[in-house]
């Protein structure tokens, strides 16, 4: 390894550990998301919302409980079934279990703390199903873990890895974001904390400074899509700041996210 790619990974792993890293909880912390999360962790049996669910909606270790709500509110919004796992539920999961589902969701929160509170082969049976077929919308921390995050993430990126939208480096961890969709009018979407994807995918959204906020692509047989910013944020996230556009829209444009990664459908792109 050259001593400059050494040093840079030195100064990424200072940065992810002492920054927020809790993208969308609007106050939540990785650590007091892990004790909502371990509460249900002696069920043995993902939870389901009702009927045949074709959504496994990761609510484990890491993630923001605000932003699991944030994110079901939307599901059942659009009327789709889904199962709740937590961190224990997925690891006792193997690879045709995960296979069973259409379409994986992680939501916003601690990406250290997500990849870290899987076992390595929980985190490969998932990186193997979305090879074999299964989709995968990422938000946020979600987005970083599918990266090559080196906290055990799921590297659907053939080793593509995640650094901080640019707002981060100037000391701002939340904003409302105006977010130039191919096709689509801009829009203002709450931040925090979140990724920018230089270097995968197929650009469907960028920040203002041009970077990659939405992208979309494959891997294997897999459809993925991810995302920097909260669609999903209600409107009490939006306290303090100043959006231009009003939450429905938001709302909407994750419903979209969450159709376009169930149905594998191509979003426009620059």
């Amino acid at each position: 390894m050259h001593t400059c790619r050494r040093v840079l990974d030195i100064v990424f792993f200072l940065l992810v550990s002492t920054s927020f890293t809790a993208c969308g909880g609007r106050g939540d912390s990785g650590s007091a998301a892990a004790k909502v999360a371990n509460v249900s962790a002696a069920s043995s049996m993902p939870h389901t919302s009702g009927g045949i669910a074709s959504i496994l909606l990761f609510s484990g270790k890491g993630t923001s409980p605000n932003d699991v709500v944030a994110v079901e509110a939307i599901l059942n919004r659009n009327h789709l079934h889904y199962s709740s796992v937590n961190s224990a539920q997925l690891n006792a999961m193997g690879e045709s279990q995960i296979q069973e589902y259409r379409l994986l969701i992680v939501p916003g929160g601690n990406f250290i703390d997500i990849g870290n509170g899987l076992t390595s082969n929980s985190t490969a049976n998932i990186r193997n199903a979305v090879h074999s077929g299964l989709n995968y919308l990422g938000i946020c921390a979600g987005g970083f873990f599918a990266g090559n995050s080196g906290f055990n993430g799921l590297n659907l990126t053939s080793g593509v890895k995640f650094s901080f939208y640019a707002a981060e480096d100037r000391g701002i961890h939340k904003a409302a974001v105006a977010i130039a969709a191919a096709g689509s009018p801009t829009l203002d979407h709450y931040w925090e904390d979140g990724p920018q994807f230089n270097g995968w995918g197929a650009v469907v959204g960028k920040y203002p400074d041009g970077t990659p906020a939405i992208v979309e692509g494959t891997f294997g047989s897999g459809w993925v899509i991810l995302t920097g910013v909260h669609s999903e944020a209600p409107a009490e996230w939006r306290r303090g700041m100043t959006f231009m556009t009003p939450v429905r829209l938001d709302n909407a444009y994750a419903g979209t996210l969450i159709d376009a990664a169930l149905n594998r459908t191509a979003l426009s792109h620059f």
